[in-house]
């Protein structure tokens, strides 16, 4: 009996030291650019619970999650990519994949992890478990010359599409054969600057910088290659001074309807998802960077480039127009809702803070404290293709 109660006591002690247990749905991070810091947070208790350091450069850093939540996947600037287990709030393993990076996606099944790269151009695919390099893909789109890469998002059956800002092309690699990929190659215009994949996986469709015009691939049926749309949108128009490119990956989905950030102009582009063709368009107060919707799609938020990225406006879209404008902090780099949109989080950088606020009545419902936060990422992320 005594020998018994022993056993039972160090099970009750080994259970007491290990990591809470809990679920992951609700938990995310907080990207502290400045400091190489990530804080990670619970959406529920709007509290963060960690904070964890030596992330390197996370300038333009970005994450995405295994499957079950519970790892996160950083990409940051200087080609370091990260593992977090966020429930044990430690890092399970860092490597530097390449000189200058910009993002990173995980393949539908959760197993590779891929990371695009600027210099050198290409992307890299890795093993999710230990970060083992599985195979290269170059970005060389003619003899010695490598263009930088942008726009990676996951696709169906384990294919990655992403854009080639300098050869002008969109292209989709098969990582089914993660250490033999196949890639299709598909001319899509001057200078495509971002990509999107649509919620239900279909297309993809990579801005274009060098001209009017969005790029657009059906995945359904790549054989009949990229064609583009909204070609006639700014043709004649004299264009406003880009002070940072729109963020395609931060549109929006709603109502049957999507809204684009427009280049060099103040407004959001409302497009017809049935036909791909410009329906509307929605004045706002500066060069939209991101326009996200809420998970319900009745709300837009906008945010603005320098110099007005205080401000921060959003249009209800049965409305079709800005019901709500304000100026919530100084440097507001992004945006993340509550997975069910009760709330949004707003990284104010150059206030060192994330502020949240409710988003049926717009009232302020606390803040946390950040050393010059940008990316906020939210695990419900980790269902959703294209993220």
């Amino acid at each position: 009996m005594r020998l018994l109660l022993i056993s039972l006591f160090a099970l009750l002690l080994n259970a007491c030291a290990g990591p809470q247990l809990r679920g992951t749905g609700d938990l995310g991070l907080i990207i502290e650019r400045a400091s190489g810091h990530v804080t990670l947070i619970n959406t529920t208790a709007r509290q963060p619970y960690a904070r964890i350091g030596g992330l390197g450069d996370l300038s333009h850093a970005s994450a995405v999650y295994s499957r079950d939540g519970r790892y996160a996947y950083i990409f940051g600037r200087d080609g370091g990519l990260t593992k977090i287990d966020l429930l044990e709030a430690k890092i399970v393993k860092r490597i530097i994949q390449s000189g200058n990076a910009i993002g990173g996606s995980i393949s539908q099944d959760g197993r590779i992890v891929v990371a695009q790269n600027y210099t050198p151009g290409g992307i890299k695919a890795f093993d999710a478990d230990t970060l083992e390099l599985l195979s290269e893909v170059p970005a060389e789109f003619a003899p010695g010359q490598f263009s930088k890469v942008v726009g990676l998002a996951d696709t169906g059956g384990n294919r990655f599409a992403y854009a080639l800002f300098d050869g002008g092309e969109i292209r989709v690699t098969d990582f089914s054969n993660p250490r033999q990929p196949k890639t299709q190659r598909f001319p899509a215009g001057s200078q495509p600057y971002d990509g999107l994949v649509t919620p239900d996986g279909r297309y993809f469709l990579a801005g274009l910088f060098g001209e009017d015009g969005v790029a657009m691939l059906d995945l359904w049926q790549p054989e009949k290659g990229a064609k583009k749309i909204l070609e006639n949108y700014g043709r004649g128009q004299e264009k406003l001074p880009v002070f940072k490119m729109p963020h395609l990956r931060g549109w929006s989905v709603a109502q049957g309807k999507a809204y684009l950030p427009a280049i060099g102009r103040h407004e959001v582009l409302v497009v017809d998802v049935a036909t791909w063709k410009e329906v509307g368009r929605i004045p706002v107060r500066g060069q939209p960077v991101f326009v996200m919707a809420r998970p319900d799609g009745r709300q837009i938020w906008v945010n603005f480039a320098f110099p007005d990225n205080a401000k921060v406006d959003v249009i209800d879209t049965l409305a079709g127009k800005v019901v709500h404008a304000f100026e919530p902090g100084k440097g507001i780099l992004h945006m993340e809702f509550a997975p069910r949109g009760e709330n949004v989080w707003l990284s104010a950088r150059d206030d060192n803070k994330v502020l949240i606020y409710n988003t049926e009545n717009f009232a302020k419902l606390g803040e946390i404290p950040a050393e010059s936060p940008s990316g906020i990422f939210f695990t419900s992320r980790a269902v959703r293709i294209g993220f």
